[in-house]
């Protein structure tokens, strides 16, 4: 019988015992290991006490077999996992164990300088490697699906990032949807390619193949050459990624000789599911890459706070540019500007796979709902049953390579700058990134900063992701009559640019 009765994740694995959980470093571990090393860990992680009772614990290590083996001890310790992303500047990284209030972080010898300064603050360090050595003999706690189990942090789409927080039951029926819909089976294999402290790497990848008895491999950093050589092993049957992965895995089988491409084509052929997601496809991507895998990409919507809510059909039609109909269990409804149901709105989600929460912060918690509605601030349109994503309600919201990015937080860090007096963000429409970021700079007198110079020293403050592809300089920022920068004229300007 299992001795964590309440995470239904890791009650499954006993039924896979014998199985290949993970492949990590050309490793493989059965569901047996992955049980046993989180037990140990669960067991340091206790330290004699009954039960972590929702300390917060966050962590860093590579994406690898580390990763959950980590996070299922934190959770079977009755601990809530804060996933901290490893590329990410000391601010950023500052503001996610600071917010979440952890007293704990597990984390490599790679990252345990760059993190020291956080014992001076009170939170204990752990390294990851002595937390997996060894056994630890322990009683551990029966962890009920009501309880906090992870906390997410957002992009910071409208602010600083939020903690958006979900129990063990939301997780069950986030997976529970996704292995239903996509048909996810034990014979199933999958290489995950994406980050770790994000949903998508997370929830769809990992805890899907999981819960299914499947097997999850990892790349630790992406090398489009790197994905075509494990394609080539012929073991890989399931793949998701962004739509800039795909490009740059096209971009790469282009250069190849016809010879392999045609083996390649075999190859992807085999495979079960492709899925797209975290931005929108450009058509011509998914053209691109249907004449060279044989395969026309799922699309489908969601974001950290609700899982996934709309998909193309597993079979059936799906169509290019829409992302399908509502999950299993999701109830969804366009709204207007007066609150009125339409076909043409912002989407509005309910369900039992929306989270709990934002940590510690009732004021934005409760302005996220309506009536129990989850209100995304993503518009949406109907055609024949499928939804199609517009954008965000606001001008203020980049979806760049997957990632919804906040322009008012790359103006805040450029306003810092010594030789900048104003600045406006945006996005423009690119196939393969979905939207670059660019900003438009007015110099406070001094010379304009040098592109690559300015890229560097935001490097201190925002992940790579947020640095933008371009800067302009411009004599006066374009606003309304209540002093606010209008961005579609400062768009047009940036276009004329043709930058």
């Amino acid at each position: 019988m299992a001795e964590t009765v309440g995470i239904p994740l890791i009650n499954r694995a006993e039924k896979f015992y014998q199985k290949t959980a993970l492949v990590s470093d050309n490793t493989a571990f059965s569901f047996e290991e992955l049980l046993n090393y989180s037990k140990n860990a669960a067991c340091f992680l206790l330290n004699g006490e009954a039960d972590l009772n929702e300390k917060r614990v966050a962590f860093m290590v590579d994406p690898g077999a580390e990763y959950v083996f980590i996070q299922w001890a934190i959770w079977r310790a009755g601990g809530i996992a804060v996933p901290l992303c490893n590329t990410h500047p000391l601010p950023a990284i500052s503001h996610v164990i600071e917010d979440s209030g952890a007293e704990l972080i597990i984390t490599s010898q790679k990252y345990i300088s760059s993190l020291s300064q956080f014992s001076t603050q009170g939170v204990q360090l752990i390294l990851a490697e002595n937390l997996l050595k060894g056994k630890i003999k322990g009683i551990l706690p029966d962890v009920a699906v009501e309880r906090r189990a992870m906390i997410i942090y957002t992009s910071g789409t409208t602010s600083k990032p939020k903690g958006v927080v979900s129990t063990h039951e939301i997780i069950q029926n986030q997976i529970e949807c996704l292995v239903d819909a996509w048909k996810w089976r034990e014979s199933d294999y999958i290489l995950n390619v994406l980050p770790l402290h994000h949903l998508h790497g997370i929830l769809n990848i990992l805890c899907c193949a999981l819960w299914a008895g499947a097997t999850c491999e990892f790349l630790p950093k992406f090398s489009a050459k790197e994905v075509w050589d494990k394609f080539m092993k012929g073991n890989i049957n399931l793949f998701m990624a962004v739509p800039t992965i795909y490009s740059k895995l096209i971009r790469e089988y282009e250069d190849y000789p016809e010879k392999k491409q045609k083996e390649l084509k075999r190859i992807l052929e085999k495979f079960r599911l492709m899925v797209s997601g975290s931005a929108a496809l450009p058509v011509p991507v998914l053209e691109k890459w249907k004449n060279i895998s044989g395969h026309f990409l799922l699309e489908r919507y969601g974001m950290t706070e609700i899982g996934m809510a709309l998909s193309n059909p597993y079979e059936g039609e799906r169509k290019a540019g829409f992302v399908g109909c509502p999950l299993p269990n999701v109830d969804l409804k366009l709204v207007d500007e007066n609150g009125n149901k339409t076909n043409e709105g912002e989407i509005y989600i309910k369900g039992p796979m929306v989270f709990k929460e934002y940590w510690n912060n009732n004021t934005a918690t409760q302005e996220a709902f309506k009536e129990g509605w989850f209100q995304t601030g993503d518009r949406a349109t109907i055609v024949e049953g499928y939804y199609k994503i517009l954008g965000r309600n606001s001008v203020d919201i980049i979806k760049s390579g997957g990632y919804k990015i906040s322009a008012l937080e790359i103006e805040e860090v450029l306003l810092s700058h010594n030789k900048i007096k104003e600045c406006g963000v945006i996005g423009i429409e690119d196939e393969e990134w979905g939207e670059k970021i660019y900003a438009a700079l007015v110099c406070n007198g001094s010379k304009f900063p040098e592109p690559e110079k300015l890229k560097k020293w935001l490097r201190n403050y925002l992940p790579a992701y947020k640095i933008p592809a371009g800067f302009i300089e411009i004599d006066k920022m374009p606003r309304n009559v209540m002093g606010k920068i209008t961005k579609n004229k400062l768009r047009e300007i940036i276009l004329k640019r043709k930058l």
